[in-house]
């Protein structure tokens, strides 16, 4: 597995701007210029660099889960049945690529795995955990908690 690149050092204005885009990214480049005190191309410049260096990794839609239909968001702990790097990274590479899983964490603390799945309804979690984890000989076990109801969910974070 290829090592991540040493982080690029952040200025404030880059800390600035990337406060702004975590809230809108469609904002025009002269109003986060405006907001920060930099000219449009000096923005323009710096999103690019923070893209070449891995800092932004994609621009995307926050989707309401229930204006599109999927009524069941699922955390899933999955407990796989050793934790040797074959399977370890064979789980990685399942999780990743499937497009039922919303997002996936290699975690501590007993657990392999903590996995989040929306699907449309019961049938289709149903679905999807058979073929995730069911038919999966290296999931030992797994457990499901469907969540009630959304009360935030973002992917925002503190820059200080």
């Amino acid at each position: 597995m290829a090592q991540n690149p040493p982080p690029r050092a952040l200025d404030s204005f880059d800390k600035a701007i990337l406060r702004l885009l975590q809230r809108d990214n469609k904002m025009p480049q002269r109003q986060i210029a405006s907001r920060v005190n930099l000219s449009a191309a000096a923005v323009q410049r710096r999103i690019a660099s923070m893209e070449k260096a891995g800092i932004i990794t994609r621009n995307c839609a926050e989707v309401n889960v229930r204006a599109v239909q999927m009524s069941i968001t699922a955390i899933v702990e999955v407990h796989l049945v050793d934790e040797r790097i074959a399977t370890v990274d064979a789980a990685k590479a399942l999780f990743q690529a499937s497009p039922s899983v919303q997002q996936c964490y290699y975690v501590t603390g007993g657990i392999s795995f903590v996995v989040i799945i929306v699907a449309k309804d019961m049938t289709t979690y149903e679905e999807i955990t058979r073929e995730l984890f069911s038919r999966n000989e290296a999931v030992a076990r797994f457990r499901s908690l469907i969540a009630l109801d959304r009360v935030k969910c973002g992917m925002d974070i503190v820059i200080p």
